[in-house]
């Protein structure tokens, strides 16, 4: 009897066993052609969760070019801006969706002074140098390979490349969780000392497949200041104080509500274009933003390590840009929400340092998180 009891129980067990493995379900990764740049292949890959959340990933510039959610009736629609083919992305572009570096943001004229060298970068925004350069990170062919932890891209960026110092080798990993996450980790190494700030600009809109402005989607950002910026948009290297400002989004405010209020900072980035100081940063993962779209239910939290995030509302959008589905990107139809160390660190020996040494390793992760209420 107990022989019997013993094979009866050890039967249960492998039973449970398999249904433990049966019900992680591994990330259902799609592979398609996209098309060519500079000779290299282009793909998109469709990463599928198991409650039929998608997002697809070009290897062109690390670009998320599309991101389905779910809305409070169930119905999934795409929530970023971008393109259907991959020769909209190759013309001129606000970055639309994709992976920026170097260095993520701005650095004043295009210079800094590193362990007593100055290094110039290339300038296109206007005098300053914008996020990673004239062909940056955005604008490259990453190798690619779809692991059983979601989607994996590496790009080695060469010594001298849009003027940086150093070979800098960079691994990123997309995950598209069943909490309905895309968890997004950096890694980086360098040969020689080097700014490092990376960052994923996606424009999201909450209401699915663009079908208005974000001027009602509401925000929260948790930071008691700001890195006040010049007429050029260039910290000014202080923190100030976001309460009485248009900027304090401590209480989750409608985009609208304050945009185009009459204040030198608002005037300066024709609304919200700045540097959040995010509190209680610690180097670990904390929910800092959200993003609220009542008239879907769907809400975004942004999970971040960064002491930074830049939100961004879609100021320069002019309808020159016409996306998915003929879709027009008019003024304001999509926010941006970057996690990142601040703009212009390297010129800023206050700010927390950006600067990457031979033997460390950078690491950083974001998590973009999503449910409806």
């Amino acid at each position: 009897m107990r022989l019997i009891i013993g094979f009866l129980l050890i039967g249960i067990l492998f039973i449970n066993c398999s249904n433990e493995k049966k019900d992680v379900k591994q990330m259902e990764i799609k592979k398609e052609n996209y098309g060519t740049v500079d000779g290299k292949a282009a793909y998109l890959y469709t990463l599928t969760n198991k409650n039929g959340m998608t997002v697809k990933i070009t290897n062109y510039g690390a670009i998320v070019q599309s991101l389905t959610v779910k809305d409070k009736n169930g119905v999934y629609e795409d929530i970023v801006l971008g393109y259907d083919k991959l020769e909209s992305y190759l013309e001129a572009t606000p970055y639309f969706g994709a992976v920026v570096g170097r260095y993520g943001n701005r650095i004043a004229k295009g210079k800094f002074t590193l362990d007593g060298t100055e290094y110039t970068l290339a300038t296109n925004d206007g005098e300053n140098h914008l996020h990673g350069g004239l062909k940056a990170f955005d604008k490259v062919v990453w190798d690619a390979k779809p692991t059983a932890s979601g989607l994996k891209l590496t790009y080695l960026s060469p010594d001298g490349e849009e003027g940086y110092p150093g070979n800098l080798y960079i691994t990123l990993i997309y995950t598209l969780t069943d909490n309905n996450e895309l968890k997004i980790a950096y890694e980086a190494t360098t040969d020689k000392a080097t700014p490092v700030n990376l960052t994923q600009h996606s424009y999201f809109n909450l209401s699915g497949n663009c079908n208005t402005d974000i001027l009602s989607h509401e925000v929260w950002l948790n930071a008691d200041h700001f890195t006040p910026v010049d007429n050029t948009l260039i910290p000014t290297g202080e923190l100030h104080p976001v309460e009485g400002t248009a900027l304090d989004f401590r209480k989750p405010t409608e985009v609208g509500a304050r945009v185009n209020n009459d204040e030198e900072q608002i005037h300066f980035g024709r609304g919200y274009d700045h540097n959040w100081v995010l509190n209680d940063v610690d180097g670990s993962l904390k929910l800092q933003a959200s993003v609220y779209d009542k008239s879907t239910g769907r809400y975004m939290e942004v999970l971040t390590e960064e002491p930074g995030m830049q939100f961004y509302c879609g100021n320069f959008l002019d309808g020159s840009n016409v996306g998915k589905g003929g879709k027009v990107y008019n003024y304001r139809t999509g926010l941006c929400l970057e996690t990142q160390h601040f703009p212009d660190s390297p010129n800023k020996p206050d700010f927390p340092s950006t600067i990457l040494r031979p033997g460390e390793t950078y690491t950083t992760q974001t998590v973009y998180r999503f449910s409806v209420k």
